[in-house]
């Protein structure tokens, strides 16, 4: 699947990129929402050098759908980084009440310096980034405990800045979810499209899924059996799996040929929606320094 040959960089990413780099000299930080099962893939590498030496904020979202040991090593691998790390279920509202303190806690030293200018009280700004669908409106929304961004399912929902009151001296900028316009690795391209970053009519549904049930069979055979109740064997490719699977569920067209392609659907549905358990497609020895 050529993923990384697709065109979806968008007029509207190419204005985001130009409004964060306008807008950075106002920020006191810069909160970036990542995947937490994806949290290498779902890092636009373009953030670093829009946002220069800002003090950063890492928000490893949807860690109920995660591997919680893998989302221990990620917290410890950006903390080391110096960034403040935030471990959430924006959906849920987990961890989205430590986002002030958070905040305060990785400007303290800015915040004790105003103070001691008499500027107490001075309002905190915090950029929020994230590539598309990775529910970055949805943890906002819930920072705010108000419905101000407007949370989709599905990637490029938000198109215009919104600055959002968090309290009385704190507010976050949000901004359009932005892509990068070409990813070196293959890979990543298929990871986001897995986690639905990247939208189902640019990619091929049973090709995807193919991946998704060949890695899963690798790493995760037992879900698969309890799941689709199939054996896993060893030799078996994605495209086997996904035939046993949709076979098993009854999904059948004439002569007896299995429906692969709703079959295809179904799986990305239930990985997408936590159905299958929780995973982490990627670990910390997958990133390049």
């Amino acid at each position: 699947m050529q993923v990384e040959s697709l065109s979806w960089f968008p007029g509207h990413m190419t204005k985001t990129k130009r409004m964060i780099v306008s807008e950075i000299g106002n920020m006191d930080a810069v909160c970036e929402i990542v995947d937490a099962r994806i949290p290498l893939s779902s890092r636009n590498p373009d953030v670093d050098e829009m946002v220069g030496d800002k003090p950063r904020m890492i928000v490893l979202n949807r860690v109920d759908q995660a591997d919680p040991r893998e989302t221990k090593r990620w917290a410890a691998y950006f903390r080391g980084k110096g960034y403040a790390v935030l471990e959430a279920n924006a959906k849920g509202g987990s961890g989205t009440n430590q986002f002030a303190a958070a905040v305060r806690g990785l400007l303290h030293e800015k915040l004790e310096a105003y103070a001691a200018k008499g500027q107490v009280g001075r309002k905190v700004r915090v950029m929020v980034l994230g590539i598309p669908n990775v529910g970055k409106s949805t943890f906002i929304n819930k920072v705010a405990r108000r419905k101000t961004a407007k949370a989709e399912d599905r990637p490029g929902v938000t198109r215009t800045k919104q600055w959002v009151p968090v309290d009385a001296t704190l507010e976050m900028l949000d901004t359009p979810g932005i892509l990068w316009p070409k990813f070196d690795d293959t890979n990543v391209g298929i990871r986001l499209a897995f986690t639905g970053a990247i939208k189902d009519d640019v990619v091929d549904i049973e090709e995807l899924a193919c991946y998704l049930m060949e890695y899963l069979g690798r790493h995760y055979a037992s879900v698969l059996t309890e799941r689709y109740k199939i054996e896993v064997d060893e030799a078996d490719s994605g495209y086997d799996l996904l035939q046993k699977a949709g076979r098993k569920r009854g999904f059948l067209m004439r002569g007896a040929e299995v429906d692969t392609e709703r079959m295809a659907r179904i799986l990305l549905d239930e990985f997408r929606g936590g159905k299958l358990g929780r995973f982490t497609l990627e670990t910390v020895e997958d990133v390049k320094e």
